[in-house]
Order: C-alpha cells, then sequence, then structure tokens
C-alpha cells in the first residue's frame, strides 16, 4: 500500500490506454506530476517520495507497460512506445501538461515523453539513467575502468541474449531482484523486505520476467530513438540526480547530451534514489518544480 501526506492510501485504477492497460496510483493536488519507475522495480519504488509531494502536486505514478500490476503485451517495450503509453495515460486522467520524475528507464522513458510530447511535459528530473545511443552501450564492456568504478552493466548482454536468461532466472527471480536491488546501493539496508517482496511478486507473475527481459532487447531500437529525439535538445528545465556510489556526475553530462537547461546533483548515494535518499531527493525536486517552464 501506498500512502499520501494525509497517510490516505492513494486511489488506484487500470486504463486502456496505446494497446495495451496500465495500472496507476494517483493522490493530491495541483500541477500533475509522473513518476516513472525503472528496473527490477514497479511503481512501489516511490513510496516514500509520493507523501513529499502530494501536499503540492497530483502525483500519478503508472506501473511500466509490462511490469507491475500493468499488462504485459507481447511487443511495444522500446522507449518510444513506453512513452506514448504514458502520454495517453496522463491524457487519459486530464492532464494535459505535468512534470516528469524518471529514474533508471523511467528517466529513458521520461525523455522520450518530453521529446515526442514537447507541448504537453514541463519539467523532467532525470535519475540514475544512461542513455542507450549516448555511452550506455559502453558501461557493457569488461574493462578494468568499467569493473574499478562499479560500472560493468555484465547484466545487460546477458539479458540481450534470447531464451537462455529466461531458463537460467526462472525460479531463482528473488535471488536475482534481491541482488541487483542491493547490490546497486550504497546504502543496502533501505531495499526493506516490503519493497524485495512487492517487486518479487509482481515479476514472478506470468510473463514478468519475459516483460523485463524485453525491455533490455529494445536497447537497440532505443538507441535510434534517442540519437533521433537529440537532433533538437528539449527546452524545458532538467534536473540531473545521480548517486556518487553508480551513475553519479555521468547523469548530468548524460542530460546535456539532449536538452540546453540543465541542472544537476550528486547525492551520497547509490542507483536508487528515491529509497535511499527520499527526503534529500524531495529537497531537491520541490524548487526545481517551482522554477519556470
Amino acid at each position: 500500500m501506498m500512502y499520501d501526506h494525509t497517510a490516505t492510501p492513494l486511489r488506484t485504477g487500470r486504463a486502456a490506454v496505446n494497446g495495451t492497460s496500465l495500472h496507476y496510483r494517483t493522490a493530491g493536488s495541483g500541477p500533475a506530476v509522473v513518476l516513472l519507475h525503472g528496473v527490477p522495480k514497479t511503481g512501489y519504488h516511490w513510496r516514500h517520495l509520493v507523501p513529499r509531494r502530494t501536499p503540492h502536486h497530483t502525483v500519478v505514478v503508472p506501473d511500466l507497460r509490462g511490469l507491475g500490476d500493468s499488462a504485459r503485451p507481447a511487443h511495444g517495450y522500446d522507449s518510444a512506445t513506453m512513452s506514448d503509453d504514458i502520454a495517453e495515460l496522463m491524457a487519459h486522467l486530464g492532464h494535459q501538461t505535468y512534470a516528469v520524475i524518471g529514474e533508471d528507464w523511467g528517466a529513458v522513458i521520461g525523455y522520450q515523453l518530453a521529446a515526442r510530447h514537447r507541448d504537453h511535459t514541463t519539467h523532467i528530473v532525470f535519475a540514475e539513467a544512461l542513455l542507450p545511443g549516448f555511452g550506455f552501450e559502453d558501461h557493457t564492456a569488461l574493462t578494468a575502468h568499467n569493473v574499478s568504478s562499479g560500472m560493468h552493466l555484465w547484466h545487460l548482454g546477458f539479458y540481450f541474449q534470447p531464451d537462455v536468461p529466461e531458463m537460467l532466472i526462472a525460479g531463482h527471480e528473488r535471488e536475482l531482484i534481491t541482488y541487483m536491488i542491493k547490490n546497486e546501493r550504497s546504502h543496502p539496508d533501505t531495499a526493506a523486505p516490503d519493497a524485495i517482496e512487492e517487486y518479487v511478486r509482481c515479476y514472478t507473475m506470468p510473463g514478468g520476467v519475459r516483460a523485463m527481459l524485453a525491455i533490455y532487447r529494445a536497447m537497440l531500437t532505443d538507441a535510434q530513438q534517442n540519437q533521433q529525439a537529440a537532433q533538437e535538445k528539449l527546452d524545458i528545465p532538467v534536473l540531473a540526480l545521480g548517486g556518487a556510489a553508480f551513475i553519479g556526475q555521468r547523469n548530468e553530462e548524460q542530460a546535456r547530451f539532449i536538452a540546453h537547461n540543465v541542472s544537476g546533483h550528486v547525492f551520497d548515494a547509490g542507483h536508487d534514489l528515491a529509497e535511499e535518499v527520499p527526503a534529500e531527493m524531495a529537497a531537491a525536486v520541490l524548487p526545481f518544480l517551482a522554477t519556470p517552464e
């Protein structure tokens, strides 16, 4: 269960959008902001940030296509298609303009959302993400630098291989998710049991691992989409947030490939800012969302 600042459970619903069905939660009042989670997480990732936002904003927390309690269609896991899912969801909910807070793959999807729906997005928080097409792929290489810096993303190549990951992950979803969540944090104790249980519940549902892997397997398509979109940089404000123990300052460097108006901040944290340092993240996001478009 997720709660707003008054300890009231968030409203939940499902919306038929863009050829699929998305599960979402919403609460609060004021300007709209949509929170996009990464992998291997769900909208539950934002449970600590939501009550810090609902006094100021109408918050929409979807489970991305194929993840959480959203439907798991056979296709459509490239970031452009998944961003169109969110654009249709926000229109369905009556939000014509909105800010975007994305982390990990949710930040990549959030970028495509802003690039493809420029008249509707007002601000982007781009947290702990590398963009396919702009150096993300380099971190899959087995090099001394990647290994020593903690940025050898070995799992990307593993996930890209068809069939073998499904075979090896089956029955070990809990072990994989726990390892990935804890290993990428400076503060592994913030991987609370309730969050692990929720992520495992969703990724062990039929099609859960298949959908997760499909997102990674669309990475080459994502690279082409990002390179094409970046030919016209975003004019809206972008706040790049990194964790010092993971992507860190590289986050702001990535954002400058895609936008003119970029500011950045690096926290004493790892990859999952909204679970590791939610109060600090909220303190950085609040004034940013109040800046003029």
